[in-house]
């Protein structure tokens, strides 16, 4: 009997992320506590201050968080957005993340910056959350979703765990609308992926559990810009990272780089920052 594909893609998403490589490059040269894509107000602004631009720009659209508040991060990464909403507000905040390297790293950051009582991170997937119904005020995510082919499970996860009331927050690199899978083959293919969310599919899945939309921003030049300077980043700082990064690793991090940057300028790749709200009743 076949291993069960979803269970295949969390494994290796798991492995890719725990490897060496994988958690120097992202750590080093990706944006260091923020691994995701950022806002930029010029092409050359550093990858670290436009990604925690997007954290910030974030927590803004969100109502006031306080101490009472509870955060659940989904695939949180290192835990830069945990550790800048817990410092802000002093809300309570929950990772959950599958790489158990990345998971390390973040507790030892989360107790350097002293935010231990405010911030708990758990190894696991976010396709099955293990909490109990209505734990959380706010569900927050960045570029986590796309690793997933059961993107509906995750949207039926958060449901179950939201308080009524309670606010989902994303950002995900998407597929722009009637855009054909064959034509993302070259990213998708780098993902073990058939397909990619959109904004459409998202609200679609969002409409079905009764959500309301409270904000939808593409921003898919963002995403274009990121990649573009994550590659220069990564091409000027080569030499230097060979005794961290394997040349095999760099080699194919700057081609997949670019297999981004060229579905981003062909309009094939969406990037933006969705709201949605958990009805009351």
């Amino acid at each position: 009997m076949s291993a069960d594909p979803s269970t295949e893609l969390v494994d290796r998403t798991r492995d890719y992320y725990n490897s060496d490589d994988a958690d120097r490059f992202y750590y080093e040269i990706w944006g260091g506590e923020d691994i995701h894509i950022g806002l930029y107000e010029s092409p050359e602004e550093p990858i670290a201050d436009a990604s925690h631009r997007t954290v910030a720009t974030m927590a803004t659209m969100l109502p006031p968080l306080e101490a009472s508040t509870r955060v659940l991060d989904l695939g949180s990464g290192y835990g830069g957005s945990a550790r800048h909403l817990a410092k802000t507000t002093g809300c309570q905040v929950t990772c959950l993340n599958l790489s158990e390297t990345q998971n390390a790293r973040n507790r030892e950051l989360t107790s350097a910056a002293g935010l231990v009582p405010l911030i708990t991170v758990i190894d696991g997937s976010f396709e099955d959350l293990p909490f109990p119904d209505a734990s959380f005020d706010v569900v927050w995510s960045q570029d986590a979703f796309l690793h997933s082919s059961r993107r509906q499970r995750i949207f039926e996860e958060i449901d179950r765990v939201l308080v009524p009331g309670g606010h989902l927050i994303f950002t995900d690199p998407m597929q722009a609308e009637r855009v054909p899978p064959r034509d993302l083959r070259p990213v998708l293919d780098r993902l073990h992926l058939d397909s990619l969310g959109s904004i459409a599919a998202y609200r679609e899945s969002a409409d079905g559990l009764g959500w309301e939309t409270l904000a939808i921003r593409p921003l898919p030049d963002q995403l274009i810009t990121h990649y573009r300077s994550v590659h220069r980043e990564l091409t000027q700082r080569r030499p230097a990272l060979e005794a961290k990064i394997s040349e095999d690793y760099m080699a194919r991090m700057l081609s997949g780089l670019m297999r981004w940057v060229e579905a981003g300028r062909a309009r094939r790749l969406d990037w933006g920052i969705l709201h949605f709200r958990k009805p009351l009743a």
